[in-house]
Parts: C-alpha cells; structure tokens; sequence
C-alpha cells in the first residue's frame, strides 16, 4: 500500500443534494425571505437564511453539538451544492441565535409552523402534549433543580412540546426553566399550538399524568373550547381505593382486564368518567403501570399492574385504552429528537439562544419527517441516524457545466434506481399531498 493525494474535492454526504432539492422545491428558503429573521450587524456577517439551511444541514448529518456544526464548514463541496460563497464555523450560529428575543423567536418560529401546516392536508387531527427534562452541567439560564429522574439534584431545563400524531411532526415547543412544573403554563402553550393550524380542528388531546389537573379539565371541558381528551391519571390513594373496589371487570384478552368507572374528586364540581386496565404480570412481565401500594400485601391485587385515565369521549372503554396506547409514539419521537438531533445537547448560556436553536431543530425534524412520509414513502419510517448512512453518506463529487450543478455519486449499481427516485421526487416535490 502507498499513500496519495488527488485535488479533486469529494463530500461524504452526497446525500444532501436530495434533502436540497426538496427544501427548494417547498418554498422553504421564500418562506424564510418573508419572516423578521434578526439581522445581521455587520456587513459580514452571514446570511440569516444560510445560517438556517447550513443548520438543519449539519443536524441533518450528525452534528449534535455546537462544535461539531463544522461538519459542513470542512467540506468544500457542500459549500459548492448550497451554492455559498463561504462557510462560518459553529461560533457565528451561537452568535446568531443570541440574537432573538421572546417575541422574535414566536415570530419567527410560529410562522414556520403555521406555514407547515397550512400547506399540510389534514384536519380532526390528534394532538400529544408531553414534557422532557433536559438535564444541564454548567449554569446557563434557566437551568435550575428540579425533578429530575436520571439525574437527581442536577440542575435542568424542562421543555414541553406537541405532536401531531397523523403526521408525526413537531406542532410547538418551548423550553422551560427546570423548576417549572409539568403543566406550567399549559393553556397559553395549547392556545398558541392551536393558532397555527388555522381552521383545523382537533380531535383529540392525550396527555399523561402530569397534566392531571382539574384546571386543565375544566378549561377544555369549556362550551368555546370543547376539547375531547385522555389524561393518564396518578396512582393517588383515593384512586387505588376507587379501582380496587371495582368487582366487574371486562376480559380483553389474556391477562388483560377493563372497567370503568364515575369518580369525582373533593374539589370537583362533577364527577369524569374513568377507564383502568390491569394486566396480570403473571402473563404479561412487561406490562406498564403500578401496583397498587395500598394493597400490596394482598393477593387479589400485587398480581396486577394498573393503569387508569380521565376521559370525556363516548367510546367504549377497550376502545379508549387502544386510543391512548397511540400516544407511546411520542415519547419515541423525543428520544429521536436527543439521540439524533441533540436536542439535550446543544446549549447556550443565554436562554433565549438556547430555545431558537432547538426550535430549528425541530424545524430540522418536521422536514425530515416529511422527506420520509413523501419522498421515501416507504412503510418503516427509519430514524435519523439509519437514513444517515442509506440516503446520506454517499461520496459525491461536484461538477459545474455552464449554469448547472452537477452532483457526481459514487454509488453501487444496485442502489442507483432508488436514489434516483428519490431525486426526481425531491425535484418535483409539491406540498399539495394529503398525509
């Protein structure tokens, strides 16, 4: 073997040429063009657009930490694809962001939401609201002690965020102070995810049980907001109680039992209806839910684990359970947006800045998710991190021959007709799709 050297500049990532041509196709950068981007103070500084693009495009291919945004800035021949000038490296999107407010990040970021989904076919949609725990090491603002399950006595920030499930993307997303309680908040936050889709309704809210709260209950009860939801209610006592004098409980199948029930806590002006579901550990090792401390000396019960919601729909209760069920996809899709994305990890000490990057980030996701449901179109929705070396990692070369760009992949024969299907629907890619 022997070692050489050739000038002629090749990317990794030949992939992004596809996820490039999409973003042009969908009128993205226009859309960009028209927002209250913060601008720059010097003459030159970077492109608030390509800060944005060169963002999402180092996201896109591993970076998950600010230093590691110079993924992009290395390669010459992603340079040439995006068709910039020059590059900057990781400290200039730091600068960048700190540059938004509170009103200029809802802005801006409310109006790429509401332009997502005005574009999106879709409506009677479900709606999952949850919160994360982002634990810090350093002091940036807004990272305080809270309740912190890994990592006990650590300072944190604690987002909550929405999902439209039918689409499986990202609906809103704020970060919060690691004190914050679960439902800190949660109306403004729910009326502001609802003003982006327009004249869309909602068909469904599945919350877990942090959101357990009466005031929540009675906001969406209201005849102007009218809300059908189900809410994972707490292990408290006076629930254990409850459950455990039910005596009619409807098999569903092996080792899994229903019943429902009317319960109406002390400071409730009326009772809500409520469906538990026990599975029989005996059978199902791995099921969900608690056992019933109050009664974990007794047989009848320490066989079972419980699981119990608060709901307003008229279905039936298997129906119900079934429906909630739905909701774990949510908590995938978190830990798709820390493993993938970085969203527990790139962070500043301003907060303002920290929000506006991982509110990109989720911008990142949503386009993401929709070049998987679109473009490749396929049953299994592969994460992130799979589609990275499928579709991404491919060695290209750049050509340029009058006024086109011409993206050169090294890529085996028998992977050619898929990528390049994927390119002509990029190419041709419109929002008119209904989901």
């Amino acid at each position: 073997m022997k070692l050489e050297f050739v000038d002629k500049e090749i990317t990794a990532y030949g992939g992004l040429a596809i996820l490039k041509q999409m973003l042009i196709q969908s009128g993205f950068i226009t859309k960009l063009e028209h927002l209250p981007l913060p601008a720059q103070g010097s003459n030159r500084g970077y492109s608030p657009i390509q800060l944005f693009i060169q963002f999402m495009a180092s996201v896109w291919c591993g970076a998950n930490r600010f230093s590691q945004l110079d993924i992009t800035r290395m390669d010459r021949s992603i340079q040439r694809m995006f068709s910039w000038n020059k590059m900057p490296e990781h400290k200039a999107f730091q600068r960048y962001f700190e540059k938004f407010d509170m009103a200029t990040t809802s802005s801006v970021f409310g109006g790429l939401y509401r332009w997502f989904f005005d574009n999106l076919k879709f409506d009677n949609f479900t709606l999952d609201i949850d919160s994360s725990v982002i634990t810090r090491y350093g002091e940036q603002e807004g990272a305080k002690k809270g309740y912190n399950k890994h990592k006990p006595g650590r300072k944190s920030q604690h987002p909550i965020i929405a999902f439209v499930s039918e689409i499986e993307m990202v609906a809103n997303f704020w970060l919060r102070s690691g004190n914050a309680h679960t439902a800190n908040n949660f109306k403004a936050f729910l009326e502001e995810t609802l003003s982006f889709f327009g004249s869309k309704k909602i068909g469904l809210l599945r919350l877990d049980s942090g959101f357990y709260d009466k005031n929540i209950f009675n906001y969406l009860e209201q005849e102007d907001v009218g809300i059908d939801y189900i809410v994972a209610v707490p292990m408290y006592v006076t629930i254990q109680r409850k459950i455990a004098s039910q005596v009619s409980w409807l098999y569903i199948k092996e080792g899994i039992e229903i019943a429902e029930f009317e319960y109406k806590a002390q400071d409730w002006v009326k009772g809500r209806r409520m469906i538990a579901v026990r599975q029989k550990i005996a059978k199902r090792p791995k099921a969900i839910g608690k056992q019933l401390s109050l009664f974990e000396d007794d047989y009848e019960f320490n066989g079972y684990r419980y699981t119990c919601y608060v709901t307003t729909l008229k279905l039936s209760a298997p129906d119900i359970w079934r429906l909630y069920r739905g909701r774990a996809n949510c908590e995938n899709r978190i830990k798709e947006l820390k493993y993938d994305y970085g969203l527990d990890k790139m962070n500043q000490d301003g907060f303002n800045g920290t929000e506006a990057c991982l509110l990109l980030m989720t911008i990142a996701y949503n386009f993401m998710s929709l070049f998987k449901q679109v473009i490749i179109n396929e049953k299994v929705r592969n994460r992130l991190s799979t589609l990275r070396y499928k579709m991404l990692a491919i060695p290209a070369y750049i050509e340029e021959h009058s006024d086109k760009v011409i993206v050169k992949m090294a890529l085996q024969m028998n992977r050619r007709a898929w990528i390049r299907k994927l390119w002509d629907k990029s190419s041709n890619f419109e929002f008119d799709f209904s989901t």
